[in-house]
């Protein structure tokens, strides 16, 4: 029996990665092939659900949402290792009452990264795509045990408008002795200036351009600040910017390795494990465009399996790429949604069972 792995992203604003896998994955053993589901992320939302789709063990907390709202979220456990996720604890996804460029906040992040070191973790993957908040990763680090502090040495508020008022940080609290932080990071962009956090960011969290400015001013501040606590300034250090500035926190103060998410997140589910058992791929995302080129874990998944040999489809919502660019990554066939049902309103609510004609479509062109 021809065994698929079946190794989707999300269908963003229709299915996430477990219904896309559970789609197509009925739809190929209707047809008598063998499938093993291996729902994927790349750092962003899904990324833990990922991690528990693969067996990892889940551990539910509290945490602050964007908003300082209380959430619920999950932490996702194996041996020594944890996962945790911005977006579900204190992104735009947990927005209840519309954006808040100004207060947004990651201590919610933070909370989640204490909450696995005291279940014992000691290796935390941090995922930090899908953030609403552009406050430099403050937020994150009180949580953490760290002060920052106004001129008169009383705690800022929390969001990037609380940095206009850093005057210093007390990082004698900040313990995270013994325990190693790997970012999840798929962008290069600086903390500040017109490649930063605020300015290119701040619009998709809500930000008008007086906003922008404020929280890049903001932010220049709260960078002199920790440059001045620790000796070093990585303002301008790739993926500074990330997360609204988590990236720059988890850099300069917490001595974070970044990594990119899609190959991390991949490590991390086993997907090199699974190619190995496996006879043909399926992988694929909402939209297979040049952005999936770019990094992303469909790309990921086919470039690691095109290198075994291993046949690769890609099964997606639309797509804008030439067949002769898919080859190029990897990709023998691309079967889009939108080729059964034009209608876009209809590809959404219909999803899951066009995926399973289209999971048909590819198991005849196999078997």
């Amino acid at each position: 029996m021809t065994r698929f792995l079946v190794a989707p992203d999300k269908f963003k604003g229709s299915l996430d990665a477990a219904q896309v896998a559970a789609s197509i994955a009925r739809g190929l053993r209707a047809a008598g092939a063998e499938a093993v589901e291996l729902p994927i992320a790349d750092g962003g939302d899904g990324t833990v659900a990922a991690a528990l789709a693969a067996g990892w063990t889940p551990v539910p907390v509290t945490v602050a949402g964007p908003t300082g709202q209380p959430v619920a979220t999950t932490i996702a456990r194996n041996g020594d290792d944890a996962v945790v996720e911005m977006a579900d604890a204190c992104g735009l996804v947990r927005l209840e009452d519309g954006p808040a460029p100004l207060t947004t906040t990651s201590r919610g992040l933070g909370e989640a990264v204490a909450a696995a070191v005291a279940d014992g973790a000691t290796r935390i993957v941090v995922g930090i795509g899908g953030s609403a908040s552009t406050d430099g990763g403050a937020g994150m680090l009180a949580a953490l045990g760290a002060r920052v502090l106004d001129a008169d040495g009383a705690s800022v508020r929390d969001g990037g408008a609380g940095l206009a008022d850093v005057a210093s940080l007390d990082l004698d609290g900040l313990g995270l002795d013994g325990v190693s932080l790997v970012v999840a990071c798929d962008v290069d962009n600086p903390l500040t200036g017109e490649h930063g956090a605020a300015v290119v960011y701040g619009p998709q969290k809500g930000a008008d351009p007086d906003q922008v400015a404020a929280l890049d001013a903001a932010l220049a501040r709260w960078a002199d600040v920790v440059a001045a606590a620790t000796g070093h300034d990585l303002r301008d250090a790739p993926g500074a910017g990330a997360a609204g500035g988590v990236g720059f926190a988890a850099l300069a103060l917490l001595g974070a390795e970044t990594r990119s998410g899609a190959e991390l997140v991949l490590d991390l589910v086993g997907l090199d494990r699974a190619l190995d058992e496996a006879d043909v791929v399926i992988t694929g995302e909402g939209s297979f465009d040049e952005q999936t080129l770019r990094g992303k874990g469909p790309a990921v998944v086919a470039a690691r399996a095109a290198a075994r040999g291993t046949a690769v489809f890609v099964v997606c919502g639309r797509t804008t790429l030439t067949d002769d660019a898919a080859r190029g990554a990897g990709v023998d066939r691309v079967f889009a949604l939108q080729d059964l049902e034009p209608d876009l309103a209809r590809c959404v609510t219909d999803a899951p069972s066009l995926l399973e004609r289209i999971a048909a479509d590819v198991a005849s062109s196999v078997l």
